[in-house]
Parts: C-alpha cells; sequence; structure tokens
C-alpha cells in the first residue's frame, strides 16, 4: 500500500526534481524547498529530510517546544508520524531527499525478539544533526529505480530500508537521542582580530596557519568556526576580499592591471583576470570600461 505522503501539503513553495521512488515502506523524493513559512500538516508517516545542498535557518515548533538550526548539506531533520508541528519556516532555499517511512517502522513482536521495549520506540523530534549513515542509505535509495524496478533493486531496497529503520530505532527514539553539546563558536571578537587581519594583509601571502592563530585555534577548528561565522571557507573569504579590492582599483583607473594583481595579492596578472573573471562576470578590463572614472 502507497504511503500516505504529505510534502506536496506541507512543502507548497517546493519543487518535485524527476519522479520519487517508491517500495512497500519507503518512499523517497527528491525536493527544491524555497524559503517562507510552510504548511504545516500532522504527518500520517514519519518524514526524515536530508539536505544536499543550500543553507537556511529552519524554525520549527511541535508540542509547544521551538526548535531553531542550520539546515547545510549533510543535516538530517525528523519529523515523527503523528507529531503536531505547528510552525516551520525556512528564511533560504534547500535541496534536499526526503525519505517516507511507516508510521510503526517495526511490529511490537520484531521490537520485543530484538529486546526493545515497544513503549520506548517513538521517535523523536530532532533536526540540524549530522549522521553520514544516514546520508548515505537515503542517496542509495534515490539511486534505485522505484516502482518497476526489478527484483535485484527491490531486494537493495529491502535491505537498505531495513538498515535504515535500525538505525533510526537504535538512535533516535525519545529514550534514546542526547542532543549533541553545542560546537563553539568563533565569538565576534576573535572573528574581528581575523578579518581585520585580512584587510591588513590583503596584498601579501596569507596562509590558514596563520589566520588560525590570530583566533588561537587549530587550523582544523578554525576552518570549520569560520566557515559557520561567514558561510565562507576562509580561503575563499580572502579571495573575495582581494577581488574587492581590485574592484575599487579598476574603477579608481589610477594603476595598470599588472599593478592591480601584485597589491591585491594575485601573483600574475595572468591569475588575476583568470579568477577575477570567474568571481565578477567579466573580465578586469571589461569591468573598467563599465565601471571606470
Amino acid at each position: 500500500m502507497p504511503l500516505a505522503t504529505h510534502a506536496e501539503r506541507k512543502y507548497q513553495s517546493s519543487e518535485l526534481l524527476g519522479g520519487a521512488s517508491e517500495w512497500e515502506s519507503v518512499r523517497v523524493e527528491h525536493r527544491r524547498i524555497g524559503p517562507g513559512v510552510q504548511n504545516c500538516v500532522r504527518p500520517e508517516c514519519t518524514e526524515l529530510v536530508l539536505i544536499l545542498s543550500g543553507k537556511a535557518v529552519v524554525r520549527r515548533c511541535a508540542d509547544g517546544k521551538m526548535q531553531e538550526g542550520l539546515a547545510l548539506p549533510g543535516t538530517a531533520w525528523l519529523v515523527p508520524a503523528g507529531t503536531d508541528e505547528t510552525y516551520l519556516e525556512l528564511d533560504g532555499a534547500t535541496e534536499c531527499l526526503i525519505l517516507f517511512l511507516p508510521a510503526k517502522l517495526l511490529e511490537e513482536s520484531a521490537l520485543i525478539d530484538h529486546g526493545l521495549d515497544p513503549a520506548r520506540a517513538q521517535l523523536a523530534y530532532v533536526g540540524g544533526f549530522a549522521d553520514p549513515l544516514l546520508s548515505r542509505v537515503g542517496e542509495a535509495l534515490h539511486g534505485l529505480k522505484g516502482g518497476d524496478a526489478g527484483p535485484t533493486e527491490s531486494l537493495v531496497a529491502d535491505g537498505l530500508r531495513a538498515a535504515l529503520t535500525a538505525h533510526l530505532v537504535g538512535h533516535y527514539t525519545v529514550d534514546r537521542w542526547r542532543a549533541a553539546e553545542p560546537s563553539p563558536a568563533l565569538d565576534k571578537r576573535r572573528l574581528r582580530r581575523v578579518l581585520d587581519r585580512i584587510e591588513a594583509r590583503i596584498g601579501e601571502p596569507i596562509s590558514l596557519a596563520e589566520l588560525a592563530g590570530e583566533a588561537c585555534l587549530s587550523p582544523f577548528h578554525f576552518s570549520r568556526l569560520f566557515r559557520q561565522a561567514t558561510g565562507l571557507s576562509p580561503h575563499r573569504y580572502v579571495v573575495e576580499r582581494r577581488i574587492e579590492a581590485a574592484r575599487r582599483m579598476i574603477a579608481a583607473g589610477n594603476a595598470s592591471m599588472s599593478e592591480i594583481a601584485l597589491e591585491t595579492g594575485f601573483g600574475s596578472q595572468a591569475n588575476f583576470s583568470r579568477t577575477f573573471s570567474r568571481l565578477a562576470g567579466c573580465t578586469p578590463r571589461d569591468y573598467r570600461r563599465l565601471h571606470g572614472r
């Protein structure tokens, strides 16, 4: 029997990308969900959303409890069947896989056979967490052909669904789920020091280790926290600031392209021209013709 899915009613600003894949106890939809307040429904089946691309702050409420988190690639959002979700809003667009599963993932007899208490098998309403196994299983299911698939694809789908069910029951029930400790953030003071260092050294080589040292962090943790704070990797941020400085110099019209390339840290005119064209959408000379004094 087909699952009673609700994506069309709930995500009214969404678009189905390609056809859905569906088997007896799981359905996978590839959707792009736009920003805005969504239309909350009381789901008849469990919904697992796996973010593929995009970025959005998600604000949602169920059972009187507000949640807020970032929908980033690799994060997951779980809405158990029957959840009284009353508010859902995204401030950006995301591309995702939505997996729909039965309200009862396993029969009580199966839970008991595996030493699990059926009374404690209710899934939790959680979101914004990263679980690589869920992402891999979801993408593997999406890669199979649903509907008229042959016996081999159906057998693989059954195995993937069983693995998904076992993982959810083993880690994401109300009884078992524990939210991760809040990750440290790059506080405003340290972030300001890093950004000031970049501006002061815009025309000079500047290493990841140097920026991380300014923030008193290891390069690994600094890169993660910097991206979290700015939405960009340290390298991409530096490049974009150099391009912005180059835009101002080009528009001023007082320096040659080779001088601008050196003063903004690109090392060579060829590297400067290539990077500028990629990020600005036109060559430096075209930019001067359009914006020069």
